[in-house]
């Protein structure tokens, strides 16, 4: 690893928080020291701060945290060994009313262990490196490469999505900007991620050839829907990029619309009974701005589920 010159660089040298997940971690640690190397090869340059943001950014730190130049330039994070995932998806997934703020601090808790390339092979608790790094982030960046994983096909995206951790962590409270780079095609393409999670909801849950083949699938089907819905809501809880006509389009389509209600309910009414919880947990968290005749819909719905999973049956 070599840096290129300033001059031929033709810019300044971008600060980059790496968070790696613990599969990147297990399968290339030697990446990882590389990236390492490169990031402290930066950090001790002997250059103008205002050419060099990563020795700008590590000299801050080392004098906030006390620590050398070369430790403050740590930014390759992930797992401690053994360890996957920052468990946020899994709490929300599962249904948890778990708060932002603990989420975030189970976000900084699980991903702050760093990799240094002095140590190859070792990963150290260094949460509050991670802190006072993630502080600084301006920019959040996620990679989407598969056309057949989007971001709310899975939870592991916003498991990863650290833009509401960084709002909390920065001395300004500014919300960074949210980018996704959509690579799977042949013509990349650079979104916000609001805009990817609108193109997600349009072109699945509130695509009638999505959902109709979903409730053909029956049970099955109504649990994929209700679980695609959940997945949204946790763009919501770590980032706020669901806008509100996404839950209002979904509780037209699914709650409202009763032949497709009871055509959920029928099929598989705990799945259903799921996403009434998820609407009505966007609305009490302040996601989802809607009507009160809505929530009572909802409430209704609910009680319906209820009652077709232990059998009561009022017309009997």
């Amino acid at each position: 690893v070599e840096l290129i010159p300033l001059e031929e660089l033709g810019r300044p040298r971008v600060d980059v928080v790496c968070n790696c997940s613990g599969v990147f971690r297990d399968l290339f640690i030697n990446q990882m020291n590389l990236l390492d190397r490169a990031i402290k090869a930066a950090a001790e340059a002997d250059e103008p701060l205002e050419q060099n943001f990563v020795r700008k950014h590590a000299m801050e730190q080392a004098e906030e945290l006390n620590i050398s130049l070369r430790q403050a330039a740590t930014r390759v994070f992930s797992n401690a060994a053994g360890s996957y995932s920052a468990n946020v998806g899994i709490a929300i997934e599962n249904g948890a009313n778990v708060d932002e703020d603990q989420l975030q601090e189970q976000f900084v808790t699980r991903k702050g262990f760093a990799l240094s390339s002095d140590a190859p092979g070792e990963l150290q608790e260094a949460s509050g490196l991670f802190k006072s790094a993630l502080s600084k982030v301006d920019v959040t960046f996620q990679n989407l490469d598969s056309s057949e994983i989007s971001l709310t096909d899975v939870s592991h995206y916003f498991d990863n999505d650290p833009t509401k951790v960084v709002s909390n962590l920065r001395k300004d409270g500014k919300k960074p900007a949210s980018l996704i780079a959509d690579t799977t095609t042949a013509n990349a393409q650079v979104r916000s991620l609001s805009a990817q999670v609108r193109l997600d909801s349009r072109t699945k849950l509130l695509n009638p050839k999505f959902y109709e083949s979903n409730l053909n699938g029956g049970y099955e089907g109504v649990r994929e829907i209700s679980k695609r819905m959940r997945f949204t809501f946790g763009w919501s809880t770590t980032a706020d990029a669901v806008d509100n006509f996404v839950y209002e389009d979904c509780n037209t389509t699914y709650i409202q619309d009763e032949e497709i209600k009871n055509r959920m309910l029928q099929a598989n009414p705990d799945a259903l009974r799921d996403m009434v919880q998820t609407f009505l947990e966007a609305n009490a968290k302040g996601y989802w701005d809607t009507s009160e005749e809505n929530l009572q819909k909802l409430r209704d719905v609910y009680q319906e589920c209820e009652d077709k999973i232990e059998g009561v049956d009022f017309a009997a």
